[in-house]
């Protein structure tokens, strides 16, 4: 199908979806469908684990559930993603299969080959199903941008480098080293001279 394909009339749909080949990953927003290849790099991926691990060590015992591609989120029949890292809050929106609906907090680690889309495309469609928090994770850089949904809108992003911690702006309690994440050795500040 290569990177990108269209098709003619209403776009692809779920039902498409869920017929495509199951060693293929595929993406569906606003019915174009957009290749998950090729696979994530090693530091996506350690990036990936350290994030899971704290979310699984935070949410344990809480209502709240953490999941981690690939996992399907059904915004609507024309819209389907498998985010890096997910939060939902919602059990109703869990099922065997997928998530239906937004989740609380989406997380994307860009990727050379996604990170135009996952910087517009998907920053349009989380906002419009009001996902009520992005973190978009740039490997390269070693920064974070923070994105809060407020009045149903994106507002700009907050941008943390690799030496900062930040809590999310959803569940305040959860705070990210970033030097953990991006696993580097935190900076050891000189005491100020009186």
């Amino acid at each position: 199908m290569g990177s990108t394909a269209k098709k003619i009339g209403n776009g692809f749909t779920y039902q498409d979806y869920a017929n495509w080949p199951e060693d293929e990953r595929w993406e569906i927003i606003a019915g174009e469908a957009y290749a998950m290849t090729p696979a994530p790099s090693i530091q996506h991926q350690r990036i990936s684990r350290h994030l899971i691990s704290l979310f699984d060590r935070f949410f344990k015992g809480r209502e709240c559930e953490p999941f981690e591609a690939p996992t399907d989120v059904v915004f609507d029949q024309q819209n389907v993603v498998q985010p890096d890292l997910l939060v939902v809050c919602d059990k109703n929106k869990i099922t065997e299969k997928n998530i239906q609906g937004a989740p609380d907090l989406i997380v994307e680690i860009l990727s050379p080959s996604t990170a135009l889309k996952d910087k517009r495309e998907k920053r349009v469609l989380y906002e419009r199903f009001g996902v009520r928090e992005y973190l978009i994770v740039y490997p390269a850089e070693e920064l974070v941008e923070r994105i809060a949904l407020t009045d149903g809108r994106y507002g700009v992003a907050d941008v943390f480098g690799w030496d900062e911690a930040f809590s999310s702006v959803v569940f305040p309690d959860l705070r990210l080293n970033l030097w953990e994440v991006f696993d580097r050795q935190p900076l050891q500040h000189e005491p100020a001279q009186v």
